[in-house]
């Protein structure tokens, strides 16, 4: 790997304390645990004594039936774009956290189905399918509770890594929406049979007020905000610039484009009304500071439709949903920032390293690519540490096109004071990985280092 050195070295100056921005996770997933135990504290208030194997595995049914409802809101409520959850949170987590109530969904439903089964098949002694056969065809509502949990179980293992990346993602986001009619199906079920709500109006009334509050937060902010945004603004392509070999940037026209609050290190998702392409939005990061009427995002040839952004002609109308993203400055703890950006991952790092608040030689830019061709963006960067009093450093193969690896020992040597920074990184997977190894091995904290990654 070959490092080639832009801007002055590190000077010693006094930079102000950073303004922070406190992310809600910790108190969000308090109140996630505390509705479990609610859910929990519902099932014991309504269950007198157990008795019998069939009395144990219809309350064990009962139990996962409501925890499984309760998980549904939640998965849903993590799909709706809640600004305050995507921007303080991080997308990448929101992301992880709505995965992970996916999966917790899943085991629910499946150990719901075969414990109810189960218990009601030890109750009136008769085998298990022959009992499934009856509570799906003769109770009521049950018929729409076996399509939700059909709908359920299939949008699961479409999600399954090994399922997802073998399907367009194109597919997989549009399967992936049947979660609502899903658990639109499967709250009918749960308020008609649950035995909890057919006997206590305050748990069903309890249950509508959380069913209809994600609810709303699903139309506020998936529909009704985007198509508010969109008809403001009035969005359009204005011109397409190649950057570097197979990276292009698109600049976007609109009006009052200030009023959109879109943050440096922020995403929006774009979707380019263009034949081929109005049917897919993909998050694509700002790669300049938003300017008078224009916007620019900068993509890389990665797929089908990436690829295409290079051949789309000035006029074509855009649809664009955000402001997301929390790789922001509100991040920052210390006065000296690093910033690490590999391919791409540059974009929306080009916009800290000209707006982040630092004293001239408490900025570095770490931007790592195969060749100095594929520098995107070169020539702004470079203005931009000129003017700042910023570094620049290139991290480039070597004359044998080889790599290097990030090392926490090369990283001392490039900035010997590494562990009092905080760190931005934005970059591939295998990259950005490998980085935040050799940073938590060179003595910089966890939670001084910034990452937001669009991969789940």
């Amino acid at each position: 790997m070959t490092t080639t050195t832009h801007g002055p070295p590190p000077a010693r100056h006094r930079t102000p304390a950073p303004r922070r921005n406190r992310s809600p996770a910790v108190p969000l997933q308090a109140a996630a645990w505390a509705g479990g135990l609610a859910v929990l504290a519902l099932w014991w208030a309504d269950t007198g004594s157990v008795v019998g194997v069939a009395g144990w595995l219809t309350g064990a049914g009962r139990i996962t039936g409501l925890v499984c409802g309760y998980t549904c809101a939640l998965l849903v409520a993590l799909m709706a774009r809640v600004p305050w959850l995507e921007n303080g949170v991080g997308s990448d987590r929101t992301a992880r956290w709505h995965a992970a109530a996916g999966r917790w969904t899943i085991g629910l439903l499946v150990a719901h189905i075969v414990l109810i089964t189960l218990g009601y098949a030890a109750q009136a002694r008769v085998g298990p399918l022959p009992e499934l056969s009856t509570i799906v065809f003769d109770l009521p509502e049950m018929l729409k509770g076996a399509a939700g949990a059909a709908a359920l179980l299939a949008v699961g293992y479409t999600s399954v890594r090994a399922v997802r990346r073998r399907m367009r993602y194109e597919t997989w986001y549009y399967l992936h929406l049947f979660t609502y009619a899903a658990v639109f199906l499967a709250f009918s079920h749960q308020v008609a049979l649950g035995a909890d709500f057919v006997a206590g109006a305050t748990a069903r009334t309890a249950w509508y007020v959380l069913y209809v509050s994600v609810a709303c937060l699903v139309l506020w902010f998936r529909v009704l905000m985007p198509v508010r945004l969109n008809l403001r603004h009035r969005l359009r392509v204005e011109v397409v610039v190649r950057e570097a070999p197979d990276v292009h940037s698109v600049w976007i026209r609109g009006r009052r484009l200030d009023e959109i609050g879109a943050e440096p290190g922020q995403f929006l998702r774009w979707r380019f009304l263009s034949p081929g392409m109005w049917y897919a939005s993909h998050p694509y990061s700002l790669s300049a500071v938003p300017r008078g009427d224009l916007l620019r995002v900068t993509v890389k040839a990665l797929g089908d439709h990436s690829g295409a952004v290079a051949t789309l002609p000035s006029g074509t109308r855009v649809w664009a949903e955000g402001p997301y993203g929390a790789l922001t400055a509100g991040r920052r703890r210390r006065g000296k920032v690093l910033l690490v950006a590999g391919g791409t991952g540059i974009t929306p790092l080009r916009t800290l390293f000209e707006t982040l608040p630092a004293a001239p030689g408490h900025l570095t830019l770490l931007y790592r690519a195969r060749t100095a061709e594929e520098l995107a963006l070169r020539g702004e960067l470079e203005s931009i540490a000129g003017s700042r009093g910023a570094r620049l450093l290139y991290a480039l193969n070597g004359p044998d096109h080889t790599r290097s690896p990030f090392t926490a020992d090369r990283l001392r040597t490039l900035l010997p004071d590494i562990a009092r920074h905080d760190v931005y990184l934005c970059g591939p997977p295998g990259m950005a990985d490998a980085a935040y190894d050799a940073l938590r091995a060179a003595g910089v904290p966890a939670t001084r280092i910034h990452h937001e990654s669009f991969e789940l």
